[in-house]
């Protein structure tokens, strides 16, 4: 089950349901050997676990992943190897950390300009450093 490792932990690690190897560049999809339902308003985030990525260079290709609440079977965590050795995920090993957030209800309007704001048009960087 996944669980927090500390009682100020935010995340959930998970743990891999079985044994693959990564090579470098190599990206798999990994069980995890169970399902989830997340309620309905809320969405469980998969991310990387930073020692992971630190250490080894092994992290979420799409972070952070969405788990959507009418989401219904097993739960796997996409892994890519940056690191320039294969890596080994062991079953039992813990891969990623859920997070949850809630989802608010979105309403699009289209409007013929956006009200203006001190950042305005600039792009990335344009804050500083």
């Amino acid at each position: 089950m996944p669980a927090r490792q500390t009682s100020g932990s935010a995340g959930f690690d998970v743990a891999a349901g079985e044994t693959v190897v990564l090579l470098p560049g190599e990206r798999k999809l990994v069980r995890t050997g169970f399902a989830i339902a997340v309620p309905e308003g809320w969405e469980c985030q998969v991310r990387p676990r930073s020692g992971l990525a630190l250490k080894h260079g092994i992290t979420l290709p799409n972070t952070p992943g969405t788990i959507d609440s009418d989401y219904r079977g097993e739960l796997c965590v996409s892994l890519v190897n940056l690191g320039t050795e294969p890596f080994e995920v062991v079953r039992g090993m813990r891969i990623a950390q859920l997070l949850f957030a809630r989802v608010p209800e979105v309403v699009f309007e289209e409007v013929a300009e956006l009200p203006p704001t001190g950042r305005g048009l600039g792009g990335f960087g344009s804050t500083g450093f």
